[in-house]
């Protein structure tokens, strides 16, 4: 086949079954998509999360009947639902002693196993769906292609062994014109244990698989038409980007823009692969190209908002005319697996925003006690929260003359808690006050872009 195309449905494309039908269709209109990796369906996610947690009995039960019914909506509504329920039955029955499991030791293994089972559920389902519109596919588990460390809960796929992988049995079914439903998100240690990518990790998936096939493209369809200048729910007049280039769709996925997740653009970018963003709900509306170097490159792109931040303002006298202060307070970051987002400094202290996807945690209890009693040997520590960061995403940011008079001159009545400026020729970021963040957004909207 000269032109294969990886496609990718987001939870809300697969949440029930007029939507699977949606994305049936979809596949079927466009005879390059060979490939399809699925999401959870909506919300079952979030369910087996609170499952690998641990919860009593009571609780268990409730959670465990809202996955089932979520998945018995999808089924009752299939012709003939008989190939598939018993295979839907065995998985939920193993969600169910899993969760019991959970109950008594959780583990970021355990919990791993658990939530793999949206992803296993969804896709078994769609292929029904695919048959049910005469389509012969063929579900393949994701799991003996996407090798990964044992790093549970973000982990890193081995890219050589699943390469190999794909070589050995995804592109032979390729070659034989089948149409491959898989999972994403999920993947296997070297022990044979499942592993996850992190949430959002079934659009790293499709990108991994479309470089190893050396894929033409990887279509991305979740429930919004393309990427916007910003959030649509908070300006209306948000106005869908055409195309952008990786780093631009980097910088907005990494700043909060949940339509494409961070990582997925890395097997992107190493394999100069176009990735496309469009609605399952109506594909006829268009979508956003992101690719290497479309033209034009304004100076002002988009405007994307990351809540719920933490700052960590951190003093001490020692800083000043001091060497090794900073990789102190870092070695200790870096051990409690703490990623930082942004940072600004002055002699006698450092502010930093913590960045939750890049850190090993849910960001539940982000700062633990062992944490802060470790900075706390070398300096003051200070906490803020109730924060949130707006980031400026656009191009040659840091040479364009005039741009921090427009920005600044726009939000003279809002208090700026920290900027990021000149670190990135793509960004610039503001914190400011929860509350405000989204009347700082329509401003800087309507003063750049509209």
């Amino acid at each position: 086949m000269s032109h294969l195309s990886v496609a990718k449905f987001g939870g809300t494309s697969v949440a029930n079954y007029p939507a699977m039908q949606s994305c049936a269709n979809i596949v079927i209109a466009d005879p390059n998509t060979r490939v399809v990796v699925l999401s959870a369906s909506a919300g079952i996610t979030n369910l087996l999360v609170a499952l690998a947690n641990g919860c009593e009995e009571p609780e268990r039960n409730k959670l465990l009947n809202e996955v089932r019914q979520i998945q018995e909506n999808i089924l009752t509504e299939l012709k003939d639902d008989s190939r598939v329920r018993p295979k839907i039955e065995a998985l939920l029955a193993n969600i169910t002693s899993l969760a019991e499991a959970a109950n008594l030791a959780t583990s970021l293994a355990l919990t791993d196993e658990l939530i793999s089972h949206g992803e296993m559920m969804s896709s078994l389902i769609f292929v029904e769906v695919l048959r049910e519109l005469q389509i012969e596919a063929t579900w393949l588990d994701v799991r003996t292609i996407v090798a990964t460390n044992s790093h549970f809960g973000k982990a890193a796929p081995n890219d050589e062994q699943t390469r190999q992988n794909c070589d050995n049995l995804l592109k032979p079914l390729i070659e034989r014109g089948e149409l491959v439903i898989t999972q994403g998100f999920i993947g296997r240690d070297e022990q044979g244990k499942t592993t996850t990518l992190g949430r959002g990790g079934s659009d790293y998936s499709a990108a991994l698989l479309a470089e190893v096939l050396n894929a033409q493209d990887v279509l991305i369809w979740t429930d919004v038409a393309g990427i916007y200048t910003t959030d649509p729910r908070i300006v209306s007049n948000a106005q869908r980007i055409d195309t952008m280039s990786f780093s631009e769709a980097a910088e907005m996925a990494t700043f909060g823009a949940k339509v494409l997740h961070p990582a997925t653009l890395l097997p992107a970018v190493r394999s100069n692969i176009p990735v496309y963003v469009g609605s399952s709900k109506a594909p006829q509306d268009g979508g956003t190209w992101v690719t290497r170097n479309p033209q034009p490159r304004p100076t002002f792109r988009a405007i994307a908002l990351r809540r719920d931040q933490t700052l960590l303002t951190l003093s001490s006298l020692n800083m000043l005319y001091a060497q090794g202060f900073l990789a102190n307070i870092f070695t200790i970051l870096a051990k409690h697996k703490i990623s930082v987002d942004t940072i600004t400094t002055s002699e006698v202290s450092v502010a930093l925003t913590l960045d939750k996807t890049g850190s090993a945690s849910s960001g539940t209890g982000l700062l633990s006690q062992e944490l802060i009693d470790e900075l706390s040997q070398f300096c003051t520590v200070k906490v803020d929260t109730g924060l949130s960061l707006v980031a400026l995403i656009g191009n040659e940011l840091h040479t364009a003359s005039g741009v921090a008079k427009r920005i600044f001159e726009t939000l003279d009545a809002y208090n700026i808690r920290m900027i990021s400026y000149g670190a990135s020729t793509n960004n610039i970021c503001l914190l400011a006050d929860s509350d405000k963040a989204d009347d700082i957004v329509r401003l800087l909207h309507k003063a750049l872009f509209e």
